[in-house]
């Protein structure tokens, strides 16, 4: 059959591509690429395979064959080309008469074989031949686009920087890598893990999760995001059950025992029902797969296993990872992914490889690959093969891609407009990093520029797998998206959003909850719920979390504070002004009249009183609280104490009822009411300072109200009301007599005997 031949041909061409030299970095290896010509040469680092086989029987440097086509790397790798012949027809490119060429190579999703990579795109002494016949020579690569995992990119990023040559990734999320002081030359289109971290405990929060566990995959991307959950997970009371590390790895000889181990943690802690994960897709495939064969070992309901899982960007959009279980089987999944664009240009770009059959691998060794191994007749060759990318496709990882070769191509066409940019060696890769720095750009009428740290941040999309009628997972559907700056999630109605919501009805808690008043250290073996310090922390109605008190107090920058202390200056003068001239017409009928040395006693009584007020701006100490509160109830006490025997005074001068008369004479001792008063305040005020400064004395509101209750005959009845409030008890009486003045005396007992009087003739 006509596959057999195609499939010798390839593995025959293959074989005799190893065994050419001068194509790799070590002179008896080779490294497979994808190739196209261009004025600008852009270089491709992609996860193509999973991982490389480990057997090495050499001490010889050599590079190792690669294992497992990772399709979904593949279509970035696709989205890529496609990409770049797209803007080779757009404006800004044939304003200035420039194209763009790549180099795409496979990580392998290794390290090593990463820097390899890295190392034989950044050569510029080989030349490599092109599907049109043509070969890049001695032409630099201006920027690197990838690479995928976090990990991968810092190591790339650390020798990309010797040169200052450009790196923008569309998937790794390390924080690390936004310290611009590490790596200066590297950018991405997508924000950093800090964000997501921060977006996932957001979640947790609202839903009232406080006890989960995390499964993480060794390595920066690993390491970052654990370390960032954490942090951010104790700030909002959140308890981690079990951290598991899983080797980065995939064919490490310790993956499997630390899958096994992670799946009987995962099953002997029932009460965390969930688990974040930031794992990769493989290693998520192998943890359900075990923790499905130790539910049948151990004859348990394969139910038992279901948790919920939030996903990170790694696998929310991996739907592979269920293996031959169902959702019903897994649980819950929700995930955090990038923002989507619109897949109408890249649907385009497969229908037209699709249309051009097997002629359309061209030079694209990876795609051959995928061709060989999708079918077993040559009529569905190449369909079998596209619908295979279709399903693989993820809307934000294509828009990840294409914003970062958008933002290279309207740079390039910066630094290129008016010079010369063809001949190799006009043009730096510094150059071009700078205007990436410095340029917006545009991608379908939309403006993106880079943070000043390099990144793009346009929040996540949340999402929730859901199944069809026989259990296969379709789809993730978007039921919120979370906005980084505000920290706050948009909800859609979708409707899924439902039974989004309906998670609400999951508990994983580790203890009962904490009442108000208390709450729960974020430790691995911490059960019992604490009190707050009431000294500095406080705990909101409904709330399980202290919260620290917030000092507030009268400050002088206050506009009302401004006028207060004006208003008590004005007053402080005048009633000096008022004292002098009392004082200096003494013994005049009206000062006489007035009430003579009582008037003076009044006045002063006031100065003090405006002088506390002012003690009660600006940050409070001991002193000052002391100070101003006995000197306002001394000050007012004695002002009141004043006006009492003023007030006797009147009713004594118009009371007609001699035998009143002669009750009232005897009572009527002014010097002696006005001390007994102020003797009581300032005891008061004594008893006040010993027990506590600045809280509610118990004696203040032991001794009871002063009430006068003068026998006498009047025209009308006197009318005495009750007025509660709080602690407060005053007595008003209202007294109308026969020369129709109106008087009220206001008693109170919260400590500071409080009269007045109002009185009008008619």
């Amino acid at each position: 059959m006509a596959w057999v031949s195609v499939a010798i041909c390839y593995h025959i061409t293959l074989f005799f591509i190893v065994l050419k030299p001068g194509q790799g970095i070590d002179k008896d290896t080779s490294v497979p690429e994808v190739v196209a010509s261009g004025d600008i040469i852009i270089g491709g680092i992609f996860s193509i395979h999973e991982d490389v086989a480990q057997k090495n029987n050499s001490f010889a440097p050599q590079q190792q064959p690669c294992i497992r086509l990772d399709v979904r790397a593949l279509v970035k790798s696709l989205a890529m080309i496609n990409a770049i012949e797209i803007m080779n027809k757009s404006p800004p490119l044939t304003d200035v008469n420039i194209t763009l060429g790549y180099r795409i190579l496979d990580s392998c999703s290794d390290v090593s074989t990463a820097l390899r990579a890295t190392a034989n795109i950044i050569e510029q002494d080989v030349c490599h031949n092109t599907h049109t016949n043509t070969s890049i020579c001695d032409k630099p690569v201006m920027v690197v686009v990838g690479a995928s995992f976090s990990e991968t990119s810092i190591a790339i990023a650390r020798q990309l920087t010797l040169k200052m040559i450009p790196q923008i990734s569309y998937s790794s999320t390390a924080a690390i890598l936004s310290d611009k002081s590490r790596f200066p030359a590297f950018m991405r289109t997508i924000p950093n893990d800090e964000y997501q971290t921060a977006a996932m405990v957001n979640l947790l929060s609202t839903f009232g999760w406080n006890w989960v566990g995390i499964v993480t995959t060794d390595g920066d991307y690993g390491r970052s995001a654990l370390e960032n959950f954490m942090s951010q997970a104790s700030e909002k009371a959140i308890c981690v059950a079990f951290k598991s590390v899983l080797p980065q790895s995939v064919t490490s000889q310790d993956v499997s025992s630390a899958i096994t181990q992670t799946a009987t943690t995962i099953l002997e802690n029932p009460k965390v029902q969930v688990i974040v994960s930031f794992a990769k897709p493989t290693h998520m495939m192998y943890l359900y797969q075990e923790l499905n064969n130790q539910m049948l070992e151990a004859g348990e309901k394969i139910e038992s296993m279901r948790r919920v899982w939030v996903a990170s960007d790694s696998w929310s959009s991996s739907s592979s990872v269920k293996g031959n279980l169902t959702l019903n089987d897994i649980g819950h999944v929700v995930g955090f992914t990038f923002k989507s664009g619109d897949l109408s240009s890249f649907n385009d770009y497969l229908s037209r490889l699709e249309a051009a059959g097997y002629d359309s691998k061209g030079n694209n060794p990876f795609l051959q690959e995928l061709y060989l191994q999708n079918s077993t007749r040559d009529s569905d060759l190449v369909t079998r093969a596209v619908e295979t990318l279709r399903q693989n496709t993820q809307p934000n990882t294509i828009l990840s891609v294409e914003m970062a070769l958008s933002a290279i191509a309207q740079a390039a066409a910066s630094v290129c407009r008016g010079r010369e940019c063809k001949t190799p060696g006009t043009l730096e890769p510094w150059q071009v990093l700078e205007a990436l720095w410095m340029e917006e750009f545009k991608l379908r009428n939309k403006s993106y520029k880079f943070d000043s740290r390099g990144d793009i941040n346009l929040g996540y999309d949340v999402t929730m797998w859901r199944s069809d009628e026989d259990m296969k997972i379709q789809v993730q559907d978007i039921v919120a998206e979370y906005q980084p700056y505000s920290k706050n999630f948009t909800y859609s109605n979708h409707s899924t959003t439902q039974h989004f919501w309906n998670l609400k009805n999951i508990t994983s808690k580790c203890s009962k909850s904490c009442v108000p008043g208390e709450f729960k250290k974020t430790a691995e073996d911490m059960d019992r719920c604490l009190s707050c310090d009431t000294d500095t922390e406080w705990s909101p109605e409904g709330s399980s979390s202290c919260i620290a008190k917030e000092l507030l107090f009268f400050s002088w920058k206050d506009a009302f504070a401004v006028v207060l202390v004006s208003f008590c200056a004005l007053g402080i003068v005048m009633a000096l002004l008022v004292s002098a001239l009392f004082l200096h017409t003494r013994d005049t009928p009206v000062v006489k009249a007035a009430g003579g040395p009582l008037s003076q006693v009044i006045l002063f009584s006031l100065v003090m009183s405006y002088i506390s007020a002012i003690l009660f701006v600006g940050r409070p100490n001991s002193l000052q609280c002391k100070t101003r509160q006995v000197l306002f109830g001394i000050s007012f006490t004695l002002c009141v104490s004043c006006i009492l025997v003023k007030t006797l005074q009147i009713l004594l001068a118009f009371q007609f009822n001699p035998e009143l008369q002669r009750v009232l004479r005897r009572l009527y001792k002014p010097y002696v009411i006005i001390s007994i008063c102020v003797a009581l305040q300032a005891t008061t005020c004594i008893c006040w300072l010993r027990q506590k400064t600045g809280g509610d004395s118990l004696i203040q509101y032991l001794w009871g109200t002063i009430v006068f209750l003068l026998k006498c005959d009047f025209e009308k009845t006197g009318i005495i009301v009750l007025i509660i409030n709080g602690m407060n008890i005053s007595v008003l009486i209202v007294q109308q007599m026969s020369v129709k003045p109106q008087a009220a005396i206001v008693f109170s007992a919260n400590g500071v005997v409080s009269a007045c009087m109002f009185v009008k003739l008619i």
